[in-house]
């Protein structure tokens, strides 16, 4: 009788699981002394949630204690993993193998979500999805929360996006420099993550963009909501996108925007608007590429600046063309001191702008 008992009542927790409508993975690594503000954030969701925290290894802390207490605290609601260290991508693989919500979004240990916007968001997408309007992508604004800055930086679609109805490609006006669609602001429908093949790099930073990227051939409808969701924690100098990692890491930018270039033809997209989208979004990659092999000042740095952009005309003579047209990749793939200078001094206003690391 304690069996049958035992099996029903474990039937009706993965019932109860499979029935959440947001899945968030969580990455951590040696993540303790933050980690618990960012799960706390997500639990203000309630009985919506499925929150996956991911010890990618930790070896300095008691990251996975945490996890595991959580978890005990928070039944239902929480679940803790642990695996071999394999970088800031293969946690996510692992949230998105696991996911059993409708939705799914990724939220950074040292970052977290206002409490409010999430629950609007948790309304809205139950409120679509029992019309049967769900979209494949919800998106929300972010906010830069640096260090040492009184007012936090707020990247809104505002103006760009439709406000709260289901658009397509289409209807969205073309993004500013530093507006792009970001891993903090988007929300993705679950099963279009795994129908596309989404597997980020193991061992490499600056995945997210894979994240972001990979999947917007597969997107039929998008929902905007003009919320300040996500909130992203920057200055610290451990962090991958701090300037000085960024150029010890060039390598790793190098390697994800190459696996960006050759992901898709764009020319066999299939609809204009998706496609001169993604074609920006190439071009600041390269130009991100591009500044910090400049930022390093040695001539190995400003050899593989050049490879990077012979591989583009190698490997695509369209989209290289169609990148040289532009004003940015103009300037990302001049081979003058003279461009070289410009685009770094036009890399250090855009910081002061847009305050992005």
């Amino acid at each position: 009788m304690g069996g049958k008992t035992a099996i029903r009542g474990r039937v009706k927790r993965i019932m109860k699981e499979k029935e959440k409508l947001l899945s968030v993975v969580v990455p951590c690594y040696n993540s303790a002394a933050y980690m618990e503000h960012a799960v706390n954030t997500l639990l203000s969701g309630g009985e919506e949630m499925d929150i996956m925290i991911v010890d990618d290894g930790s070896a300095k802390d008691n990251t996975f204690e945490i996890a595991k207490r959580l978890e005990s605290e928070h039944p239902g609601l929480v679940r803790a993993f642990h695996k071999e260290n394999g970088g800031h991508g293969s946690a996510v693989n692992m949230g998105i193998e696991n996911a059993v919500g409708t939705y799914f979004k990724v939220v950074d240990s040292d970052d977290w979500v206002n409490e409010d916007c999430l629950k609007k968001v948790l309304e809205r997408l139950k409120e679509l999805l029992s019309k049967e309007m769900g979209p494949d992508m919800f998106l929300c604004n972010y906010v830069y929360e640096k260090v040492g800055e009184k007012t936090p930086k707020v990247i809104s679609y505002r103006g760009k996006l439709p406000i709260e109805k289901t658009f397509y490609w289409d209807e969205a006006k073309r993004f500013g420099v530093g507006e792009y669609i970001l891993m903090h602001s988007v929300i993705y429908r679950t099963t279009l993550l795994k129908e596309c093949g989404l597997k980020l790099p193991e061992h490499t930073f600056y995945v997210d963009n894979i994240y972001v990227y990979q999947p917007l051939p597969h997107v039929k409808t998008l929902y905007y909501m003009d919320l300040d969701l996500y909130r992203y924690f920057i200055g610290r100098d451990d962090q991958s996108v701090s300037t000085k990692n960024m150029m010890a890491r060039v390598d790793q930018q190098l390697f994800v925007t190459r696996t960006m270039v050759d992901l898709y033809d764009l020319e066999k997209v299939g609809h204009k608007h998706l496609a001169n989208y993604m074609l920006r979004y190439l071009i600041i990659m390269m130009m991100i590429s591009s500044v910090f092999l400049v930022l390093r000042k040695d001539e190995e740095s400003i050899k593989k600046k050049n490879e990077l952009w012979d591989y583009v005309k190698e490997k695509d003579p369209v989209l290289y063309k169609k990148m040289s047209r532009s004003f940015l990749g103009a300037c990302a793939k001049v081979r003058t001191p003279l461009g070289r200078a410009i685009l770094c001094n036009g890399y250090k206003l855009s910081r002061k702008i847009f305050k992005f690391n």
